[in-house]
C-alpha cells in the first residue's frame, strides 16, 4: 500500500512539474496589454498685444483658439479692428496675437488711447477707468492743458499708481 501511495504521489508531482514546464515555455496568447499614461492637456503660453483691454502673456489650454486669447486679455479695446483677426485660428505655444487698432480717428493708435484728445467714451473703455474718472480726465485736460507725459495722468483725482499701472500700456500722449 505504501508503494502505491508513493507511486501516486510521484505521478502527481510529475504531472504538476510537466504543467509548470509547459506553462512556462508556451507562447503567450493574444496581444499584451500596454497601459498608456493618462493624457493631460498641454498648456500654451501666448502673448496678446495691440487693441485689447489688457495686453500681456497668458496661459491657455492646448487646442485653444485666438478668440480665447483675446478674451483672456479682457476682450477687444475700443477701436480694435476685430474683423482683421481670425478668431477661429488654433493657437500655438509662443505665438503672439497682435490686434490692430483703428488709426483714422486720431484718438486710437495701435490700441492706445491718446489721453490728450480722447473723448469720455474712449477713456471709459480703458481698464480701471469708469465714466466718472473718464470725465475727470477730460475736465483736468480742459483746466490744465495737454498732458506732457503719460505719467502726468496720475495728477487727475482718482488716478493713483495702481490705476496708472493698469492703464499705462493703453495710453499715449501723441499720435
Amino acid at each position: 500500500m505504501k508503494t502505491f501511495l508513493n507511486i501516486t504521489y510521484g505521478i502527481l508531482i510529475g504531472l504538476l512539474a510537466a504543467g509548470v514546464i509547459w506553462f512556462a515555455t508556451s507562447r503567450p496568447r493574444g496581444i499584451p496589454v500596454t497601459l498608456l499614461p493618462t493624457p493631460t492637456p498641454g498648456i500654451l503660453t501666448i502673448y496678446v498685444s495691440g487693441a485689447v483691454a489688457t495686453p500681456g502673456v497668458y496661459m491657455l489650454q492646448a487646442g485653444s483658439r485666438v478668440e480665447a486669447a483675446i478674451q483672456a486679455a479682457g476682450g477687444f479695446a475700443s477701436g480694435a479692428e476685430s474683423e482683421q483677426i481670425n478668431q477661429a485660428a488654433l493657437l500655438q505655444d509662443g505665438q503672439q496675437v497682435d490686434v490692430p487698432g483703428v488709426v483714422d480717428t486720431g484718438h486710437i493708435n495701435a490700441g492706445r488711447v491718446n489721453i490728450n484728445t480722447a473723448t469720455v467714451l474712449e477713456l471709459d473703455a480703458l481698464p480701471a477707468i469708469g465714466p466718472t474718472t473718464a470725465q475727470s480726465i477730460v475736465d483736468y485736460r480742459l483746466q490744465h492743458g495737454s498732458f506732457q507725459f503719460v505719467q502726468d495722468i496720475q495728477n487727475v483725482p482718482g488716478i493713483g499708481p495702481a490705476t496708472y499701472a493698469r492703464i499705462k500700456d493703453y495710453i499715449t500722449i501723441g499720435p
